[in-house]
């Protein structure tokens, strides 16, 4: 399996070559473009109500889509995101997990395994959601970002505004912090934001939807 990352950071979409035999996961509509000849299946998030939990709190599609090389021939399929931002790879080894922010996951490959575990009122507070999902095994996730995803080491402790949050290490903690002090967090406008606490990497996205949405509604009234 070959896979190239292209249009970073403002148009990313991923071309997937697989070997006859290879398959891949797909969120349900990242399918850009495939090979005629290539098969494509949709089944349950992770089954029933595996699915329901993800779709509800985790802001995933109830179904997936396997697209599967049973030719004889190298088959190719290119995966896009529906905002414009950044795709990052990342590879998994049996002793590294990374837990992904809603609407992150796009694709993955190999013997990687999906749960949903809870992410805390400070994830939801940070509009974020309750429940986060964790990638782990081994093998390739692809994930994307509105912007552009800029990757910090933490040691200690950070502060990341309310939607900008993308993926983190399991090793870190979230946490509720006001940006500054009492008076300079109102009257900044950056009130409350996630305290990012322990020693792990973080993943970043450069822009948010909530500024988007607040950008855009006083523009169409």
């Amino acid at each position: 399996m070959k896979a190239l990352i292209e249009g970073n950071p403002s148009f990313s979409h991923v071309h997937i070559d697989l070997e006859p035999g290879e398959s891949i996961t797909a969120e349900s509509g990242a399918m850009q473009s495939m090979s005629a000849e290539m098969d494509m299946k949709a089944r349950s998030n992770g089954g029933f109500f595996s699915g329901l939990l993800k779709k509800w709190f985790g802001g995933e599609s109830f179904f997936v889509n396997e697209f599967s090389n049973g030719g004889s021939a190298p088959m190719r399929v290119t995966i896009a995101q529906n905002v414009p931002g950044e795709i990052r790879e990342l590879k998994l080894t049996g002793d590294r997990e990374i837990c992904l922010q809603k609407g992150a996951w796009l694709a993955s490959a190999g013997d990687v395994k999906f749960k949903t575990a809870w992410a805390g009122f400070v994830s939801w507070f940070s509009g974020e959601g309750l429940i986060k999902l964790k990638a782990s095994g081994s093998g390739t996730v692809w994930f994307g970002a509105y912007g552009g995803i800029i990757e910090r080491e933490v040691r200690g402790e950070l502060k990341v505004d309310d939607g900008h949050l993308v993926a983190y290490d399991p090793s870190l903690k979230l946490k509720v912090a006001l940006a500054g002090g009492l008076i300079a967090s109102i009257t900044s406008g950056e009130g409350f934001v996630s305290r990012v606490v322990g020693d792990g990497t973080v993943y970043i996205q450069t822009r948010s939807l909530k500024g988007l949405a607040s950008w855009l509604n006083p523009k169409f009234r």
